[in-house]
This record gives structure tokens, sequence and C-alpha cells, in this order.
């Protein structure tokens, strides 16, 4: 589905003809999962690019006005609902525009602050009242979820890398997660807490986007950008912000091997820059794990 300006300018002149005269542009890394984009200078267009990611719309429209009450830092914020026509089949959402600069290191000023900022927002977000909330399942694929969902998936890549990859050792983190079950408290995960859904400004975390993969479940897949981001002492200081106990944190190791594993196999072949990015985190997992489990 080719989802563009003239496709968004006509939603808008249809159901809000009060936002017509403001000019529309795509956003610069506007998401996978959903196409963005600009409306004036504080607002986004926020559409769904297949119908796997429709269920996203009702549960932001409900859930994000309620989470935003409660957390100190900028989140999406849905301010209305647009809704299909015969140009395009699902739900939309138009948001309050957030202003700032995907993260990248080389717009934060300290990694370490980033990694405290991060898990203090973290623990935050899982003290807000998850009562009623979207409990992990396909709607977020899985995230606070069983890691075990994945494991064939996961299984699989492995085994098709044998030629670049220590299997062994990354057999040996994978059965460390699956075997760390989640027995606490289900709270709030925001599911994709990735580079790409993380702004700042002045060399500071200020916003968290993208709550599309929300749900309610175990609070460890949250803490993946300790092996996707952070190096050895910022990942420190985020696990020790964190609080975390050890089995915790081997489920969030395991879905970053997963999530890693996963892109590596499909992108090997097809996109080698991509594929060296997932192979570094691999390296990461791998590296950080041997370190800590030699001691």
């Amino acid at each position: 589905m080719d989802i563009n300006v003239n496709l968004v300018r006509g939603l808008i002149d249809e159901q809000f003809p009060e936002w017509s005269e403001l000019d529309i542009t795509p956003v610069r890394n506007g998401g996978n999962d959903n196409r963005t984009f600009h409306l004036g200078d504080y607002m986004s267009v926020r559409l769904p690019s297949s119908e796997h990611y429709v269920p996203q719309v009702e549960k932001e429209q409900k859930w994000l006005p309620k989470l935003a009450k409660e957390l100190s830092l900028p989140i999406s914020t849905p301010i209305a609902k647009g809704y299909p026509n015969q140009d395009y089949p699902f739900p939309w959402s138009i948001n309050k525009w957030l202003e700032g600069e995907t993260l990248a290191p080389k717009n934060i000023r300290d990694v370490n602050q980033l990694a405290r900022d991060l898990g203090s927002f973290l623990i935050e977000l899982q003290l807000v009242d998850a009562s009623g909330g979207p409990l992990a399942g396909k709607h977020n694929f899985y995230r606070g979820g069983d890691l075990a969902v994945y494991n064939q998936e996961t299984r699989d890549a492995i085994d098709a890398n044998t030629d670049t990859l220590n299997t062994s050792i990354l057999n040996e983190i994978w059965n460390l997660a699956l075997s760390s079950k989640f027995s606490g408290r289900p709270v709030w995960v925001h599911g994709d807490m990735a580079p790409g859904n993380i702004l700042t400004r002045d060399g500071k975390l200020s916003a968290v986007i993208d709550f599309g993969i929300l749900g309610v479940g175990d609070p460890s897949c949250d803490y993946v950008m300790a092996w996707t981001f952070f190096d050895d002492e910022s990942r420190k200081v985020f696990k020790r912000t964190l609080n975390t106990d050890e089995e915790t944190w081997n489920r969030a190791r395991g879905w970053a091997l997963w999530k890693a594993l996963i892109t590596y196999n499909w992108n090997r072949r097809s996109n080698k820059e991509i594929a060296e990015e997932s192979y570094n985190i691999i390296n990461t997992i791998q590296e950080d794990y041997e370190l800590n489990h030699s001691l």
C-alpha cells in the first residue's frame, strides 16, 4: 500500500477539515509498522502500514492519554482518531507532535546519564496501575509474554548460521533465558525500546514515542537497550538503576538475542548493513555473557 502525502491530505480534508490548511510532510525515519507524517507544526498523522498493526490504534487511543498523566517524560499522545474510507482501509490517529532528535550516539552528551534516565522512565512506567490493561499477546507480538513463543524461530536462526556464529554459547544463553521464568506482578511494557522510539534534546533523553507494542506483562522485554545501544559501563548503570534480579536480566538478554538473531538471519544475504549491525549485537550479547558468567 502506497501511503503518501496525497492520501493523508485526502483523509484530513474529508474527516478533519478544520486542519485542511496545515502542511503535511513525511517524517524522516517514519517507521515500518506505521507511516508517520507531520501535520502542521504541532501534530503528526500515524497510519498502520498493514492490517497486522490495526489493533494498535484503538489501544493507543485508550491507554496513552491515561499513561501520559502518570509519567514525567513526554510520550506519544493521541489528539483524534480517523476512520477508513475508500482510499485507506484502516483506522488511524492524529497525535501531538513531540520535538527531538532520534537517539543516536552522536546526540547524547552522557551515555551513563541516558542509562539512568531511561531506567528511571521504565520504573515509572511499571509503577502505573496496569489493571485492565492489554495482556501480552498477538496484538503486541507477545512482548511482555513468555519468551518461549519464539523458541523455534530462535533455534532455527542459530542452526542456520553455524558457519558464522558460536552456536554452542548462543544456545546456552537462550536456554538460560527460557529457564528464567517470570513470577512477578504484571506491569506496563512499552514493548519496543529501540533508539528509533527514543527522542533527545540538548544531549538528553526528552521523550519516548511509538507505543504500538504496548502491553501488560513481564518488563524484561523493555531492557534490551542494555545490549543494543549501551556499552559495558552504561549497561551496568542501566541495570543498577532498574534494580532488577538476575532472572529478569537473563530474559532481557534472551529478548535481545532473539531479535538480533532473526534480523541477522533474514538480512545476511540481502542487506549487509543491517546484517552487520545485528551481528555486532549478537557479539555484544555473547561477550557480555561470557564476561559475567566466568566471574
